[in-house]
Formats: C-alpha cells, sequence, structure tokens
C-alpha cells in the first residue's frame, strides 16, 4: 500500500506535467516514482536533472550502474534494484555485474570493486572518507572528478530511495520480474 499519492499528468500539479510528458515519451510509461515525485514539481525536476548530470558524467556504463546499484542496495530500496536491474540490461551491462551488486558479493573487476569500495564508503560514512580511502581509489584508477561524481550519483539516489521507502512506491510492470529484497 503506498502512503503518498501516485500522480498521472491530470492529476499532477501544474508545474509538474512537463516533467510528467518527458518521463512519458522517454520511458513509454510514466515510472511509479516520478508520479510519486509530481507531487512536489522541484523534486521532479531535480531528480530528471540529477538523472541526467549524472548519465553525462565520466562514469560508463558499468561504473553509473555500480554507483546506482551499490546506493540502491546499501538503502534497501525494493523499488530501485529491480528498476536499474532491467535499466543496466537496457545499457548492456553484463549481468554478472548486476548480480554481484544485488547480492552485495565483490566484483571480479577490481577496479569496479574500488568504485564498489568507495561508493559504501561515502554513504556508510555520510561522506566521511579517510585518506587511505581516496588514495587506495586513486590507484584504482579514478580521480578526484569521479570522487564528485559518486557525490552525483549519490544525491539522485537519495532523492528516489528515500522517496521510495516513504510512499512504498510499487515496482513497475516492466521491473517486476527483478523484484528483490534485502
Amino acid at each position: 500500500m503506498t502512503t503518498l499519492k501516485i500522480h498521472n499528468i491530470e492529476t499532477a500539479p501544474e508545474k509538474s506535467k512537463p516533467f510528467l510528458e518527458k518521463s512519458q515519451k522517454a520511458n513509454g510509461m510514466i515510472p511509479g516514482l516520478h508520479g510519486v515525485l509530481a507531487g512536489a514539481p522541484g523534486l521532479l525536476e531535480a531528480y530528471q536533472t540529477l538523472h541526467q548530470l549524472f548519465v553525462d558524467s565520466s562514469f560508463n556504463n558499468d561504473e553509473l550502474t555500480v554507483v546506482w546499484q551499490t546506493i540502491n542496495v546499501e538503502h534497501a530500496c525494493h523499488y530501485c534494484v529491480p528498476a536499474h536491474t532491467g535499466i543496466a540490461k537496457m545499457m548492456k551491462v553484463d549481468d554478472s555485474i548486476t548480480e554481484a551488486l544485488r547480492n552485495e558479493t565483490p566484483l571480479e573487476n577490481s577496479k569496479l570493486e574500488a568504485l564498489r569500495t568507495m561508493t559504501l564508503t561515502m554513504v556508510r560514512n555520510r561522506g566521511h572518507v579517510a585518506q587511505d580511502d581516496l588514495n587506495a581509489f586513486y590507484a584504482a584508477g579514478y580521480t578526484e572528478r569521479h570522487v564528485l561524481e559518486i557525490i552525483l550519483g549519490l544525491s539522485q539516489k537519495v532523492i528516489s530511495n528515500y522517496t521510495n521507502h516513504i510512499a512504498n512506491t510499487p515496482v513497475d510492470t516492466p521491473f517486476q520480474k527483478f523484484a528483490w529484497k534485502k
């Protein structure tokens, strides 16, 4: 049972309607999360903007997935883990990466594992990261820009994960086959 209203284009506040129309056009549907976010037009706009900025970051599709899913799993988001499993498939991310992230097992690729570890460190310590952790991340081939871009991805995921926890957003039909529970 949801605890927050899931809007459609007809019921949404006027300022949310263009963002829901954008979602409809991009996804062929309005994802439930977007329908909930529409209750606060600025939040829906912020989410869509952060999403696009993160997609346009210096991370490749595998790395985007590592950051998104690491945060989703750590936050135990019943909605975002299945959604990003489907998104990873659309992005042609190897299933072994997705499964390791969903199951919280180490990634075979050491660079991606360093990204997962840094993302977890940032989430668990609320941004307090030791210099040794940064040095290990840099030694894996990442830069200061990547540290900052993890924060960008984390900002997006805080919006979606926290909203879904409060709203108990039902998983969208296309992603139900990827249902997940921590």
